[in-house]
């Protein structure tokens, strides 16, 4: 699942949710080539993870069993041969040479791809003798001829087509297998689903589903096709739809790279829909109160990385420490930082580290490039110690001045106590804060950037903060 295929469903949960309606799974497997075992792992992992409960589904049953479109082949087939025996659809024998040399005509003539028609001719001794002598076939629909269809949108609003421009799609493949068309029709009905919210994308194929709701004298359902996902493009800059196809990433690569789900469902219910309110976070039951169908715009709604990054930190910030180390830990241990059976001093570290970088973490992932040098100094040139233009022999002075002030330093040991004892000894010594803390930092961190003195001295602890300023200063002596 990709993030088309995940607002699709948040959105279908929300209604049910909020309309006292029931949310259903039902895995479209109709595409053998592209369905698999994984595929349908990633399915019911995303929807756990993202906390979408269906009421009825292949793991849960429900009274519209089977819920795989695999396992419904024979009511595809029942359904198909009722529409040819009606004259609403025929048997097609062509051969794939015929149809790719139609396409080649067609595209040559700059005429839409279309069927041609040339089996809807064919006489019914000549089909049942192909029948017969099982050559292989499809089904195809048969579309009325010069209508005008009418489909009411609950967002797009009253959209017209006519059918002259529609295909004589097919319905059931030679493998015996239906086409999407066909089966999401027949299973709608039959598991008697009221509204279907989908991709704008699917809009010009809705037609040919209400031909067939027609066909078979069922009630049309409620249609809603939500608005495009865009995205611009890092390389031209251009505005262009998010696909799968192009390394958009899927739902699992957002969780890999530190994504928390109460982020993603709040991102994606934003694309495309506004509560009317001036709130941006929601959690879900947030979500469930202020949905409303209506409040869905036409316009293509701007999948934004940077927001969602924005909306990610806003969720990481309010989340509780020991949460957020559980969601870090994973991180650190396979970044090999540290071990999966922690001792309680590592612990604390991790809880005193989790603490000072909440604050700057847009992704979880991010724990391991912020945290790391807790963990084991870098190697780093002793010249970035140098404070602006001073010389090497104020950074050696302060440094040595300092090493000596934390061995008596009998204060407590915490980010402020540290803080207001450094700060007395710098205002007493009437030295420059600039020239002091500068050093300071980087001989603990041996990074130019990173979080302040007071906290890298706080996580460090005594030992290995005096540890670090000496082996730095004696680097910075022998430059």
């Amino acid at each position: 699942p990709h993030v088309g295929n995940i607002r699709s469903a948040l959105f279908n949960w929300l209604l049910a949710k909020k309309m006292g309606g029931q949310f259903i799974l039902r895995i479209e497997d109709t595409d053998q080539e592209r369905s698999s075992a994984d595929s349908l792992k990633a399915i019911y992992d995303s929807l756990k993870w993202l906390g979408f409960d269906y009421d009825e589904g292949p793991d849960k049953g429900g009274p519209h069993a089977p819920y795989i479109q695999s396992e419904r082949l024979d009511l595809y087939k029942q359904k198909a041969k009722e529409l040819v025996n009606r004259g609403f659809a025929y048997y097609c024998f062509c051969s794939e040479d015929r149809l790719k040399n139609l396409r080649a005509e067609q595209e040559a003539n700059k005429l839409p791809p279309k069927y041609d028609g040339y089996c809807l001719n064919l006489s019914e001794e000549e089909v049942a003798e192909r029948l017969a002598s099982g050559m292989p076939f499809v089904i195809r629909q048969k579309i009325p001829a010069g209508r005008h269809l009418v489909l009411t949108d609950l967002i797009q609003g009253d959209v017209e087509f006519a059918t002259d421009t529609l295909d004589d799609t097919v319905l059931l493949k030679s493998d015996g297998f239906p086409t999407y068309h066909l089966a999401v029709v027949v299973d709608d009905y039959l598991m008697k689903i009221t509204h279907i919210i989908r991709g704008e994308e699917w809009l010009s194929s809705t037609p040919k589903h209400v031909i067939l709701f027609d066909y078979l004298g069922w009630p049309r359902p409620q249609f809603i096709h939500l608005p495009l996902i865009m995205r611009k493009d890092p390389v031209t800059g251009k505005i262009v739809k998010m696909s799968k196809r192009q390394g958009d990433v899927a739902v699992e690569d957002y969780l890999k790279n530190g994504f928390l789900p109460e982020t993603l469902n709040n991102f994606v219910a934003m694309l495309g829909w506004n509560s009317g309110t001036e709130q941006e976070v929601f959690s879900l039951d947030e979500l469930v109160k202020f949905f409303d169908i209506h409040k869905i715009q036409k316009a293509s709604a701007i999948f934004d990385l940077t927001k969602l990054e924005w909306l990610n930190s806003q969720y990481l910030k309010k989340m509780t420490v020991d949460n957020l180390i559980d969601q870090c830990l994973p991180y650190l241990i396979e970044s090999n930082l540290v071990v999966q059976n922690l001792s309680i001093e590592e612990k604390e570290k991790i809880a005193k580290i989790v603490t000072i970088t909440q604050e700057r973490l847009k992704k979880v992932s991010e724990i391991t490039e912020a945290t790391y040098f807790f963990f084991k100094q870098p190697n780093f040139n002793p010249q970035i110690m140098i404070w602006k233009k001073s010389d090497k022999k104020i950074p050696e002075e302060r440094l040595s001045e300092l090493i000596n002030f934390f061995k008596v330093y009998s204060g407590e040991w915490t980010v402020r106590g540290i803080e207001e004892a450094v700060l007395k000894k710098i205002d007493n010594k009437k030295w420059d804060i600039g020239t002091t803390l500068w050093p300071l930092r980087v001989s603990l961190s041996g990074l130019e950037k990173s979080p302040g003195p007071f906290d890298l001295l706080w996580v460090l602890g005594k030992e290995e903060s005096l540890r670090r300023i000496k082996e730095s200063l004696e680097k910075l002596i022998n430059i």
